[in-house]
């Protein structure tokens, strides 16, 4: 029945009767569901039980939501109806999580900052900048539509925009290669930052990737020599530079338009070497222990801050990012603004030697001195 309901079929003897309805009426009973087995729990072994077991079908539930909104030519009482679908789901993650204050764990904040519906860098764009104008293509093989960059204005101020855009519904996702850039991608990048340093516009990059393309064609083309001379060039940029991770900030391919002045992460994003999940496949060969890799490998924003490997972090809306753009763009803008500032305090020269410094001295946990 649930998979009937998921696939959006036809109802046998009523034509009348659309797929978006019939998997608008599927996804309402599967939530129906969840919230009664939510509300029937009882004691704290099974209220901890139900709370894993909820979730796991909320995300279910928040991803047929999502595709429900791209469904084309819905009359108003059908939207109105996946808007109540969606209150219901934010509603009920408030009472799963029963401590609003309690901090989150290392793989909640995974969760939260691979949301389906958290604001990506085209959705911060519109509500930050005005004046957006997109530069395509690297002048060497193609345009990469995973990587955004263009020139915008930012409270009056000229600067460059550069970052990893992801997509909600199935052909944007194809369309955006899934937010993971190949080697045109950060050519293109680093093209335009070398615009923006020409006219001196401070440059600011959204890094939102589960990692650069790992496709052979990628590596045909040079993918980790682009992502390289990403990492020399952005160290060397005589301009104010600011980076900023909104959702994941996978491996190299975050890094290579993240060697910046200041680096933000949001409360609820992540930045590691490897998803928990890839880590917990070569360490214990089990995926299935991702919670506890996530904890190992220190990949949160306050865990980030404590090693000195980020600059500053900025807050969310309560609930995360998803549960409200503008007032995170708010937080965002806000966050940006301050660090502008005091980045363009400082004479180009001291700019550059401290942002080589700041990456120089990472990692260095204790000195020995010679003998």
């Amino acid at each position: 029945m649930t998979a009937f309901l998921q696939r959006g079929a036809q109802v046998p003897g009523n034509p009348g009767f659309s797929g978006a309805a019939v998997t608008l009426a599927g996804t309402d009973w599967l939530l129906s569901m969840v919230e009664m087995g939510w509300s029937t729990r009882n004691g704290d072994g099974k209220a901890m039980e139900m709370s894993d077991k909820a979730r796991k079908e909320l995300e279910k539930i928040e991803q047929q939501i999502v595709r429900l909104r791209a469904v084309p030519g819905q009359d108003p009482d059908t939207r109105g109806q996946i808007d109540q679908l969606n209150q219901r789901v934010g509603l009920l993650r408030d009472q799963l999580s029963q401590n609003p204050n309690r901090p989150k764990s290392a793989w909640e904040k995974a969760e939260l900052a691979r949301h389906p519906q958290r604001p990506y860098m085209l959705d911060y764009i519109e509500r930050i900048f005005t004046d957006f104008s997109e530069i395509h293509g690297d002048r060497s093989f193609r345009d990469d539509h995973a990587m955004v960059c263009g020139m915008a204005r930012f409270h009056g101020e000229e600067v460059l925009v550069v970052g990893q855009q992801k997509a909600r519904d199935t052909k944007q996702k194809v369309y955006r290669n899934f937010g993971m850039p190949n080697p045109e991608g950060y050519r293109k990048a680093l093209r335009t930052m070398k615009i923006a340093a020409k006219f001196q516009r401070p440059v600011i990059c959204f890094v939102d990737t589960d990692g650069a393309y790992p496709g052979i064609d990628a590596e045909e083309r040079g993918q980790g020599e682009a992502i390289a001379r990403n990492l020399l060039e952005m160290s060397r940029l005589e301009v104010p530079t600011i980076a900023i991770v909104i959702g994941v900030g996978g491996s190299g391919g975050a890094l290579a338009i993240a060697v910046a002045d200041r680096v933000l992460m949001m409360e609820n994003s992540i930045y590691s070497v490897i998803s928990p999940e890839g880590c917990a496949s070569i360490m214990w060969r089990d995926a299935s222990k991702k919670e506890l890799a996530a904890e190992a490998m220190r990949i949160t924003a306050g865990d980030l801050k404590e090693l000195g490997l980020i600059d500053s972090i900025v807050p969310e809306p309560e609930g995360g990012a998803h549960t409200n753009h503008e007032a995170a763009a708010t937080f965002v803008d806000n966050a940006l603004q301050q660090s502008l500032a005091d980045l363009k305090k400082l004479p180009v020269k001291n700019l550059v030697a401290a942002r080589y410094d700041k990456f120089r001295n990472m990692g260095q946990f204790f000195r020995v001195e010679a003998q």
